[in-house]
């Protein structure tokens, strides 16, 4: 196992693009990180970059406390495995898994049974002998895999591995990818846009946007206490409501509603009182009709959307849209008008102009 320390790190290109801003982060012996942000946010550099890929303009790169910047991605004891699966075509699976260790010049035998057993805890056994053409997507993302750990070593860094595969293989190979990190206990960073893949296979996020780190979290964390609105925005499925409010003597003016939040803002209600504020919450957290301890919303149905274990309702609230998730049974009618409410505990309030969280 192994552990990195990443301090100060950037990346500025020879045109001036400034690619990953200050990143800073300490990650344990066989912890899951995964970095998750838009494309261009920076977290694929930041991983090459940790592999010896691309040149550190600026920071430290430790890994298990020794100065790794000038070390050569050989030299760094680290296992990649790529979006494009990068098998050699002209191998057999057996072949592909063997080929670093016959490098390495490991004796037949010892390849051998590297080998079978890899294939073993990968479901490729029955493969050994056929070519990568002749395998599915999923299959070759796991001979991809098998390459990377066979070799041992302490770090793995995966870059998009999942993105070529379809919902269904996707799904399959991110419980495939848990349990191979339980087994091996390796240190994995892993690089995804996707935020399904983010919150089931990480210890701790990185969420990046435009080349910063927004929060470092777990997913639990990342969910219930979102740093700011990015950050909210982007983890939940469909996002999180943003409906954009005005304090007033204590209580937020949303259109035609005002919601009490003195409680919620606690010691920022007079920092706020006047400006405009942003109130957050999740589709989920809706309930349909009246709650007590609650905020109570009054919208117009604009469109539902069925989808098995639940509804979502597009609502208009004045001139705001948003999306509430709702039992399948209990969906309303289009052009109704509903009231629904926001438990406290489950509402966010945040700075309109920075878009910092206030009430977390």
């Amino acid at each position: 196992m192994a552990y990195l320390t990443l301090k100060g790190i950037n990346k500025i290109y020879p045109n001036g693009f400034h690619a990953v801003h200050d990143f800073n982060l300490e990650i344990e012996k066989g912890e899951f990180i995964v970095f998750v942000g838009s494309s261009g946010c920076g977290k694929s550099t930041t991983l090459r970059m940790i592999a010896g890929l691309e040149d550190i303009s600026k920071g430290e790169l430790l890994i298990n406390g020794e100065y790794a910047n000038d070390k050569s991605p050989r030299d760094r004891e680290i296992a990649m495995v790529f979006q494009s699966y990068a098998l050699y075509p002209q191998m057999s699976v057996y072949d592909n898994l063997a080929f670093g260790l016959s490098l390495q010049g490991v004796d037949d035998d010892v390849i051998d049974e590297k080998v079978k057993h890899v294939a073993h805890i990968l479901g490729l056994t029955d493969y050994l002998d056929r070519m990568p053409r002749a395998l599915s997507g999923g299959q070759r993302q796991r001979v991809a895999v098998g390459r990377a750990i066979i070799r041992k070593v302490g770090i793995f860094l995966m870059d998009e591995p999942l993105s070529n595969l379809d919902a269904k293989q996707r799904v399959t190979m991110r419980s495939e990818i848990a349990q191979i990190h339980r087994q091996t206990g390796a240190t994995t960073i892993y690089v995804t846009h996707d935020q399904i893949e983010a919150m089931t296979l990480a210890d701790r996020i990185v969420i990046m946007n435009n080349g910063y780190i927004q929060q470092v979290g777990t997913p639990y964390e990342l969910y219930f206490k979102p740093v700011n609105m990015f950050v909210a925005g982007f983890i939940g499925e469909p996002p999180m409501n943003f409906i954009r409010a005005r304090l007033e003597n204590g209580s937020i003016r949303i259109h035609q509603s005002c919601l009490n939040v003195t409680a919620n803002l606690g010691c920022h209600a007079q920092e706020y009182e006047g400006k405009e504020i942003c109130f957050g919450f999740r589709p989920e957290a809706a309930v349909l009709g009246s709650q007590e301890n609650a905020f109570l919303l009054d919208a117009k149905v604009e469109l539902t959307e069925m989808l098995g274990d639940n509804t979502n309702v597009y609502v208009n609230i004045g001139p705001h849209n948003a999306i509430l998730k709702v039992n399948p049974h209990d969906a309303p009618a289009v052009d109704s008008e509903i009231r629904f409410s926001i438990p406290k505990d489950s509402a966010y309030l945040f700075d309109a102009e920075t878009g910092a969280v206030i009430n977390g």
